[in-house]
């Protein structure tokens, strides 16, 4: 039998959809009865992605603890606490990772992450030193050169009509 590769896949952009790609990637993994691990950064409320991966066993779902705030509404002190929670479930998401031996690691918004909260260079070092049949997933807003190099997908989510533009907030069961 051949040796799993395991690649890094990349979704970023402005557009609608990339936590929801990356949840379908651990669904269908989840699905062939491998392991999956799955960190939420700079998220913390319980959406329905969270409600369905309870039917998964295979899943494990990680979410940032404390500051339930949008990044720019956190003063100094509430910034400090997110970079702590965030660099921590890093570290566990990636130790529960090896120790379960998963299949795939999804990081969503972890890129977000990497702007004050999480040190870029630990995350490129663990993804230059990840183990062989691990494939990562990560998502956030913008494209970081040290993302795109080691990335072998990289899809671009473009907005070019949103709702919430003419004022519909995000909807229960649609958007979360």
């Amino acid at each position: 039998m051949a040796k799993e590769q395991g690649l890094v896949q990349l979704y970023y952009g402005d557009g609608k959809g990339k936590t929801t790609a990356v949840f379908g990637l651990a669904f269908r993994c989840a699905g062939w009865g491998r392991r999956v691990v799955v960190a939420q950064f700079l998220k913390s409320g319980a959406g329905g992605e969270g409600k369905a991966v309870e039917r998964f066993p295979e899943i494990t779902l990680l979410r940032t603890k404390g500051v339930n705030k949008f990044t720019f509404q956190m003063n100094d002190d509430e910034k400090a606490e997110t970079a702590e929670n965030c660099l921590s479930l890093f570290r566990q998401a990636v130790e529960l990772a090896r120790q379960e031996q998963a299949r795939l690691l999804v990081l969503d918004e972890v890129i977000d992450a990497t702007y004050g909260f999480l040190p870029m260079e630990e995350l490129c070092a663990f993804l230059d030193g990840r183990p062989e049949g691990l494939e990562v997933a990560i998502t956030g807003h913008s494209l970081p050169p040290q993302l795109a190099e080691r990335a072998d997908y990289i899809s671009h989510v473009v907005k070019e009509k949103h709702p919430y533009d003419r004022g519909v907030m995000a909807r229960k069961e649609i958007e979360f």
